[in-house]
């Protein structure tokens, strides 16, 4: 059930801006890498004017990422009576060199943006802050140049109370035929009967310190949408858990959740040329972005 104050809210005019989004930062933009620094100063100036018109001052975060600077930007609300208590939502507006990258990652900053636009006449009793990274994919990643790895190892520097840290990763691609849905390989066989075979779902993937988060990020979420969730907490063993930002925040002793329509054990788009906006649904998108930003709300008090 949604919350009452969902009931005006314009669903058409949301897809309309998630389309736009992801056709700007997939078609019009294309590869997103340090190798393509034309093409990542216009993704880093889409989201910064994105971010500005809805009211937000952009902070950058810069740092060296081996081949060159990298930037993280970072948008934030603060809390009215807990402000040194974060909630941070996160997505890498990055792609590999061989992808226009429309799944991953444009959905994901897609999704963040409106989120943010939901969000941003709400007062939250804690801080509420929003980080586009840098340098998720090859060859940066778990190298310790990834743009969340060094937000999350700054913020552990500061001591900063980040409560929650949720990592949207790949939120576009939704599939309603039987065996749509594969199971992780190192998954336990005697787990796969529990896992669902249809891809028509968004998972919420957290490690086990991650349980408490997780629980309250699908009561939220179930109050803003539709689309059927799927929650776990698995140990970090199984590294599909570990293939995005939220890795990093574990790293740092905070609790993250990986939001994601579970990547190649669905889209078989994953790190291809055929990763195009055409591809996604933008209509269950939206349902990914409600319910998001009602959890987003409820973490924030």
């Amino acid at each position: 059930m949604r919350q009452a104050n969902e009931s005006t809210i314009d669903n058409a005019a949301i897809a309309a801006r998630l389309t736009k989004h992801v056709d700007c930062l997939a078609n019009l933009i294309g590869i997103r890498t340090l190798r393509h620094p034309a093409a990542l100063t216009s993704t880093i100036g889409y989201i910064t004017q994105q971010w500005i018109e809805m009211g937000y001052q952009v902070r950058q975060q810069t740092y060296d990422a081996g081949e060159g600077e990298a930037t993280n930007l970072i948008v934030e609300t603060s809390g009215s009576q807990r402000p040194e208590q974060i909630i941070l939502l996160g997505a890498h507006y990055d792609s590999t060199p061989y992808t226009p990258g429309a799944d991953d990652n444009a959905s994901a900053v897609a999704v963040m943006l409106e989120v943010a636009r939901l969000l941003k006449a709400h007062a939250p009793r804690r801080t509420l802050r929003y980080v586009a990274f840098a340098c998720e994919e090859a060859p940066y990643f778990n190298l310790g140049a990834m743009g969340s790895q060094h937000h999350a190892r700054t913020a552990r520097a500061a001591n900063e109370q980040i409560l929650g840290m949720l990592c949207l990763e790949m939120v576009g691609y939704f599939r309603d035929d039987p065996n749509s849905q594969k199971i992780p390989d190192t998954m336990p066989k005697i787990f796969h009967p529990l896992f669902p075979t249809v891809g028509n779902f968004l998972a919420a993937v957290g490690n086990l310190s991650s349980w408490k988060l997780n629980w309250q990020f699908r009561r939220g979420f179930k109050q803003g949408s539709q689309l059927p969730l799927w929650s776990l907490n698995l140990p970090e063993k199984i590294h599909e858990i570990r293939r995005s930002d939220n890795s990093s925040f574990w790293d740092q002793g905070y609790p993250a959740l990986m939001l994601t329509d579970t990547s190649f054990l669905r889209n078989p788009n994953y790190h291809q040329m055929t990763d195009t906006p055409d591809t996604l649904d933008y209509e269950r998108m939206t349902e990914v972005a409600l319910g998001v930003a009602a959890a987003v709300r409820r973490l924030g008090g």
